[in-house]
């Protein structure tokens, strides 16, 4: 199983913090983000490779963080993958990006493992992973306890055997108080639909528009993450990240 961390958008939301600095290499406790997603990965058996997907812009940048990160976990097996844009406005998207690292790497017969390079959480994804082999395809899920909260995540409802019967992104209505996480397990036969979905013009951004279109037609399950859980979307949310981080 090979993993892909999303890390090519430019974070406009976050400026000026991330005029020069791609946001998962802004500094979390002391530490730079993209540290905590890539140390959940460390305990996770038979992994292949961890390819960071990014942008021109911050290319060099990420290949200094690997060659470091690389010093300190020597096992984990790190490859930089610069996807050419250059700016918001040429950008791929994060679904365009998976396809791009599934061409341009070959990876059309692994399985993959899918993590925003902004999504903190404090607990090992080595549950996750042995719950996800067993399955075509799983989303982690995170119960945020707010109706109103929820608004700003892709939002499901799951059946007795946790998979998905419904699934919006930042609703309106919620339905639960269940927010679909940006961390994904495709088998390989699953990850081979992205090419479809792509070729019938659906959105290349959001890397959850692509579970919203496949448990319409596959099941998708899901599996609960536990303990603390942060997407670092605004500056308040980043000063929150320190904080508990910090404590970590």
């Amino acid at each position: 199983m090979n993993v892909i961390i999303l890390a090519a958008g430019y974070a406009t939301r976050l400026y000026p913090l991330t005029l020069d600095k791609a946001k998962p290499l802004l500094a979390v406790a002391g530490r730079p983000m993209i540290d905590w997603v890539v140390d959940n990965l460390a305990d996770v058996p038979e992994l292949g490779t961890i390819y960071i997907v990014t942008n021109d812009k911050f290319a060099n940048d990420f290949q200094a963080w690997a060659d470091r990160y690389q010093d300190r976990q020597p096992e984990l097996k790190l490859k930089i993958i610069n996807d050419g844009s250059k700016s918001d406005d040429d950008k791929l998207g994060a679904i365009g990006d998976i396809n791009f690292v599934i061409t341009r790497e070959n990876l059309a017969e692994s399985d993959l493992l899918i993590i925003a390079g902004d999504n903190l959480f404090s607990e090992s994804l080595r549950g996750f992973v042995n719950y996800a082999k067993k399955t075509a395809a799983t989303v982690a899920i995170y119960d945020i306890g707010d109706l109103e909260a929820v608004k700003k995540y892709g939002n499901i409802t799951i059946d007795s055997n946790s998979i998905i019967t419904h699934f919006e992104e930042k609703p309106d209505k919620p339905r639960s108080t269940l927010a679909a996480l940006a961390i994904y397990y495709y088998s390989r036969e699953v990850a081979s639909l992205l090419t479809t979905y792509l070729a019938a013009g659906n959105n290349p951004d959001q890397p959850g528009r692509f579970v919203q279109w496949l448990y319409q037609r596959k099941p998708v399950k899901t599996f609960q993450i536990k303990g603390k859980w942060l997407d670092i979307g605004s500056k308040e949310t980043l000063a929150q990240a320190n904080e508990i981080f910090a404590k970590l």
